[in-house]
């Protein structure tokens, strides 16, 4: 009965809008659309939360924020130490609140959204990290004496970053590998300036350096140096994470047309390399006035959404089953809606059409129908027979999945990969078919999301460090 009369007093409290850039201005800048909560909003926020004995909420989340205790200490106005608990679990909380999808995890579980809308917990774990950054004191916990024990981790994305953080924190030597020029993986080349500024993630990165994580860049395990190499050099564990970023196309006739992207090219040269704002940067991106995305998930929803930035006049999503199937988050897709997008649903192309100089000019589609739920639980996609028509389009991109990145297993003898080519794990805390050798992240599971990547990273921590540190 108490708990049911807390809830009734805080559900008069309204879910907190968070401002936006308007639609028609932000198309044109690649700024952030959310503008994030002000104190006061954060404050009236935290206060919705009912403080449950036994929160659903931590148990949704991959990496276990204690959740009401930082919205309580949001809630009394110390945003310093919402920011110190956030950090105690995860390692990247301003990406986390900004790109996580909460409404499938610990919103989901959230006791006031049983009868109305859940607390904003998100929008909150940005705002005491943006408020902690801005005031610029951000605090380095304690770390544990050096242990004598080091650990490389292959991939500075956000599986590698987090084991790397929590290892650190319990001394270990930590060397993080990455091939790219910057550290983040698909922080930093997948997700749009818009989404997700690229500030935010080297301000992360910058903090992992201060738990002492090393750093190194532009170097490719596999090629440079081997998984053996490592062990060779003194590393006493080796923690795979280095995504699955191979690019996936559909094999229809016309694919090898120019116009024609993968997300992966598309998006890397926008976000890691600039090229929106070429000859600034001397990376070079097409500038289609009509543009297809094909796929429905957040990366399609990215790649669309850049398109129009870019300046097309006509920014297609064209997707082979109906909203309700798609995996993109509600958010992403109403703010592809708000920009203009326009959705081709229930379509799925068939060939696309090149003109006398091999530029892609069109795509022929053929309308879906919804058989049948597949392995999935989605509703299998039937073709229409007849029901074929063209779009005109200059630009494409492909956004319909990814495959495994083969150069670590490739060369890494005795490491066991499924038939796709995912490193196949023993158990839930990342141990591999080589001793002392960890992985997690999309290298595993395939493309899944920033926090479940995350939460790999940290099971994969708490197993080194029962092995290693006994």
């Amino acid at each position: 009965m108490e708990t049911e009369r807390k809830q009734e007093k805080k559900e008069k409290i309204p879910r907190q809008a968070m401002p936006e850039q308007d639609p028609a201005r932000r198309i044109k800048n690649f700024d952030e659309v959310p503008l994030g909560y002000s104190p006061e909003t954060a404050v009236k926020e935290a206060r919705r939360c009912i403080q449950c004995k036994k929160p659903g909420c931590i148990a949704g989340c991959p990496v276990e924020v204690q959740i009401p205790k930082f919205i309580r200490e949001i809630a009394a106005g110390d945003f310093l130490a919402a920011a110190r608990t956030l950090k105690e679990t995860n390692s990247l909380p301003a990406v986390c609140g900004r790109v996580c999808p909460q409404e499938d995890q610990c919103e989901k579980e959230c006791v006031l959204g049983k009868k109305g809308e859940p607390v904003a917990i998100g929008r909150l774990e940005r705002f005491a990290a943006d408020y902690e950054r801005a005031r610029g004191e951000v605090s380095v916990p304690p770390v544990a004496p050096p242990n004598g024990k080091r650990v490389a981790v292959i991939g500075a994305g956000p599986s590698g970053l987090t084991i790397a953080g929590d290892l650190a924190k319990l001394g270990y030597e930590v060397t993080v590998f990455e091939a790219l020029h910057k550290a983040g993986g698909v922080l930093i080349y997948g997700i749009p300036e818009f989404r997700l500024p690229k500030a935010i993630v080297e301000a992360e990165v910058a903090y992992l350096e201060k738990l002492g994580v090393k750093i190194v860049l532009n170097t490719v395990i596999g090629r440079l140096k081997t998984v053996d190499d490592l062990f060779a050099e003194g590393f006493h564990a080796v923690y795979v994470a280095v995504g699955a970023g191979a690019p996936v196309f559909m094999n229809i006739p016309g694919e090898n047309l120019s116009g024609i992207y993968s997300a992966n090219e598309y998006l890397t040269r926008s976000n890691l390399m600039k090229a929106y704002r070429f000859p600034e940067y001397d990376t070079p991106i097409i500038r289609g006035r009509n543009v297809a995305v094909v796929g429905g998930g957040n990366v399609a929803m990215d790649a669309v959404r850049t398109a129009l930035r870019l300046g097309a006049q006509n920014a297609y999503i064209i997707y082979r089953r109906s909203e309700k199937e798609m995996p993109a988050r509600i958010e992403e897709v109403h703010h592809a809606r708000e920009e203009g997008v326009k959705f081709l649903l229930l379509t799925n192309p068939v060939e696309y059409l090149g003109d006398d100089g091999g530029w892609v000019r069109g795509v022929r589609c053929i309308r879906m129908e919804l058989g049948e739920p597949d392995a999935s639980g989605r509703r299998s996609p039937i073709p229409v027979p007849g029901s074929e028509f063209v779009i005109d389009v200059d630009t494409v991109v492909v956004a319909v999945g990814t495959m495994a990145n083969p150069i670590v297993p490739a060369t890494t003898p005795g490491l066991e990969t499924n038939r796709r080519g995912y490193i196949v794990t023993l158990d839930e805390w990342g141990r591999t078919t080589r001793e002392n050798v960890y992985a997690g992240g999309d290298i595993v599971t395939g493309s899944a999301t920033v926090i479940l990547a995350m939460g790999a990273g940290r099971k994969a921590a708490a197993a080194i460090h029962k092995k290693l540190g006994s």
